[in-house]
């Protein structure tokens, strides 16, 4: 009998590579990687999501702010905990719960969220975390948020 531990490493190291060959190898960016992914996790449409996240990619259209990674697996948490417009207002709290365990992990892991300063971008340190390996991280990460939420 498998243990869910491991089962969930399983899943989650098969989604990571997944969308990291979704941006290698069909052009989609970071968010968009992690978002489809990660999008039949939580019941979500893959073409709505890739379609919703295009504007995350290079830290929110090129402006290198908050990782699209980090923003695609947000879009995924947010449908996980939402009650949508049936009841507007009422789960806010709960995706916020999620997303800052997001959030603070993703911080953890790398010691920053913004794209440009992951990305080495005018900190004189260098690369701290390649894209694939942002995007690894927060679908690691997302999968386990995932998995203690059901």
């Amino acid at each position: 009998m498998t243990d869910t531990a491991t089962t969930l490493a399983d899943r989650a190291a098969t989604l990571a590579y997944q969308a990291v060959a979704l941006r290698a190898e069909r052009g989609y960016n970071c968010a968009q990687a992690v978002a489809c992914a990660l999008a039949p996790e939580v019941g979500a449409d893959v073409d709505a999501v890739y379609r919703l996240s295009e504007g995350f990619g290079s830290g929110m259209g090129t402006t290198t702010e908050t990782c699209g990674a980090l923003s695609g697996a947000i879009m995924v948490l947010s449908q996980l905990e939402s009650a949508g417009t049936a009841a507007p207002g009422t789960t806010k709290a709960a995706t916020y719960r999620l997303v800052r365990e997001l959030v603070e992990g993703f911080r953890e892991a790398n010691t920053t969220t913004v794209c440009r300063e992951l990305k080495g971008i005018g900190t004189g340190q260098g690369v701290l975390r390649s894209c694939p390996g942002c995007i690894e991280d927060a679908v690691t990460l997302s999968c386990r948020i995932i998995d203690a939420a059901r």
